[in-house]
């Protein structure tokens, strides 16, 4: 296999030399002559890319296979990231880290009236986070939050405390509030080292 691809690396048919050497490289994770092949072969893809994204994965992919994990740069609940994401995002986002086997026996609807943003709901039910915008006087509510964008967003990427923001009037709430606390509780935290071309 790696003689194969070493002729096809020097033939220029890097996208068929990546393929096969993904495969060398997740059966035999140690073989350093795949890695360091898969690592050139990366790079002359990233070199040949004229899409940004993809020379970054390219590059980033020949930089692990070379020197280990880099893990990734900034971190998910930077306030600047944070800033730029619509509530839609925000929620698709909290979905995504769901941990659904432990949150599989949970039901709980938070309802957040936020400021200039309308009434938008998300319910836990089965291990899924669902959200969707509803009428401002809808029931079936187990809490609802009022609040501005601003603390809707610091509040998920914990750069504020509830307590405090409930005892300045900032953020009321309808309900409990600790339900905040059971669906923030259901949340994995992201894995900042993941491997991108390596298993």
């Amino acid at each position: 296999m790696l003689r194969k691809a070493r002729e096809t690396f020097d033939a220029g048919d890097f996208r068929w030399t990546a393929t096969v050497l993904n495969y060398v490289i997740f059966a035999n994770p140690d073989n350093a002559e795949a890695r360091s092949l898969q690592a050139d072969t990366l790079e002359q893809l990233g070199y040949g890319a004229e899409n940004g994204t993809w020379r970054n994965f390219f590059l980033t992919g020949a930089l692990e296979l070379r020197d280990g994990s880099v893990g990734t740069p900034v971190a998910a609940g930077a306030p600047d990231i944070l800033a730029a994401l619509t509530v839609d995002q925000l929620f698709d986002s909290l979905a995504l880290r769901v941990a659904g086997p432990n949150a599989w026996d949970r039901n709980l609807t938070i309802d957040w009236n936020i400021a200039g943003h309308g009434v938008h709901r998300s319910t836990l039910s089965n291990g899924v986070l669902i959200h969707y915008d509803v009428p401002a006087a809808a029931d079936g509510a187990d809490t609802t939050f009022s609040l501005s964008k601003t603390h809707l967003l610091q509040l998920f990427g914990r750069a504020v405390d509830l307590g405090e923001q409930l005892a300045s009037g900032a953020i009321t709430v309808e309900g409990d509030p600790a339900l905040l606390a059971a669906l923030v509780g259901h949340l994995d935290q992201p894995d900042p080292n993941v491997a991108i071309v390596t298993p």
